[in-house]
């Protein structure tokens, strides 16, 4: 149990780091859960105790315990929380689903009673983002004949991005050539981009189109070389993500070795339980025999008796 206790915790840690983009702010991918980690390290008596997550002013989630420990909990979008806090202290909230319009919301937790008063245990800021699709570049030649038009769209993503160019990969376009327009959609918040770049290039130059999202860590490149197209996905940080796929494969190797491990206790455990079952059904029967050896005994043995 200690094992898996702590694998799970493993898994924990791993999550939040990777949610954390900073100490006081949590990244949540839209329509996706999200967990707003917060911890209660003080042991706490159930007697009158109460939780109260709030988004800003406005409460998302009210857990109530009665001196027995039973919880009852009211929330709103059925937002959650451990169904145990007021034991592990772990009163970490999580979302279901995150909307592109929670982007900066505060969320603090109160607990009540508390040696604070009304000061939030826990305060943190949640921070949305959103996969841009995968951009398209298209050329066309203007009616002058001199210039060439490149057109770059992207769809369904959020925050707002950066879009910038680079013509033969190393040089920036010239001053005034470049057109970004952003149109959020109405009905989910997210954005569509269209970037136009208007260049004197020869058919042989190539043009690339970057679409880059700060808090998803990822650009996207489009890149136009004569006749050939290419689009493809890349990481704005490398280091960052190789370590964070180092962190990932480290932590699902502990895991496992901690669940192997634990199912190997549990072997030896239930070996041991029925060793001893057998062994106490061996005595058993051994007392059962002797007792059946005296008793055929006494039994042929003649009594004496005084004539």
């Amino acid at each position: 149990m200690l094992v898996a206790l702590w694998s799970y915790g493993l898994l924990f840690s791993f999550f939040t780091f990777c949610a954390c983009i900073d100490e006081k702010c949590v990244v949540g991918i839209v329509a996706r859960p999200v967990l707003l980690p917060c911890y209660q390290h003080a042991p706490l008596s159930f007697h009158n105790l109460s939780a109260e997550w709030r988004r800003g002013s406005e409460v998302v989630l009210k857990a109530e315990w009665d001196d027995d420990g039973d919880l009852t909990v009211w929330s709103l979008n059925q937002a959650s929380i451990s169904a145990d806090a007021a034991l592990t202290g772990n009163f970490s909230l999580e979302l279901p689903k995150v909307n592109p319009k929670e982007d900066k919301m505060i969320y603090s937790l109160f607990l009540t009673p508390s040696e604070n008063g009304s000061v939030p245990l826990c305060s943190l800021c949640l921070r949305t983002a959103a996969r841009f699709s995968l951009p398209r570049l298209q050329r066309d030649e203007a009616a002058d004949g001199n210039r060439s038009v490149f057109l770059c769209r992207s769809s369904g993503g959020f925050p707002e991005p950066t879009v910038y160019w680079l013509i033969n990969d190393t040089e920036q376009p010239p001053e005034g050539s470049v057109w970004t327009d952003l149109v959020p959609l109405s009905d989910s918040n997210l954005y569509n981009v269209t970037s136009q770049l208007t260049v004197n290039i020869s058919a042989e130059d190539s043009v690339s189109c970057f679409i880059q999202n700060q808090w998803m860590n990822e650009t996207l490149i489009s890149k136009s070389s004569g006749t050939k197209d290419d689009t493809f996905r890349s990481r704005a940080s490398d280091g960052m993500w190789m370590f964070s796929t180092g962190l990932c494969v480290a932590v699902g190797i502990l895991v496992v070795v901690g669940v192997g491990y634990q199912i190997h206790l549990d072997r030896i455990s239930k070996k041991r339980r029925d060793q001893f079952e057998s062994n106490k059904a061996l005595r058993h029967q051994k007392k059962k025999h002797q007792f059946l050896e005296v008793t055929e005994e006494e039994s042929l043995t003649p009594k004496e008796s005084c004539v």
